[in-house]
């Protein structure tokens, strides 16, 4: 009898062989891109997504709260499984770039103070 290991199983989910696809052919485009094409490429959907919450915003302020409820939630899934999985990828080139490179630079260590300080609470 198999056992499966973790909510994932063995073969890492039933979506792995399709994350393992996608993340070959970004390697294959993105050898040959420029720093700036990654950065074009992550924001269009973010151009989506977060318009999309001030949309639900406004729906659920106009009394289909329920309607607005879902785009937000909707929303917050887009951005969670399409943004942050993009973002992820293309990191690595986006940190050639001498501005990003500070800024994340930046942007963790503002993040590490603030959980430092939260964990000290």
């Amino acid at each position: 009898m198999e056992t499966q290991i973790g909510l994932m199983g063995k073969n890492g989910g039933p979506f792995a062989s399709a994350r393992k696809a996608c993340r070959h052919v970004y390697d294959a485009l993105a050898r040959d891109w420029d720093p700036i094409s990654p950065l074009a490429l992550l924001l269009v959907p973010t151009g989506l997504v977060e318009p999309l919450k001030l949309v639900a915003v406004a729906v659920a302020g106009d009394g289909h709260w329920i309607t607005g409820t879902v785009m937000i939630g909707a929303a917050y899934a887009a951005s969670l499984l399409l943004v942050d999985r993009l973002f992820v990828m293309v990191k690595p080139k986006l940190l050639t770039l001498p501005w990003f490179a500070r800024l994340w630079r930046w942007f963790v260590a503002v993040r590490s103070k603030a959980v430092e300080l939260f964990r000290r609470a």
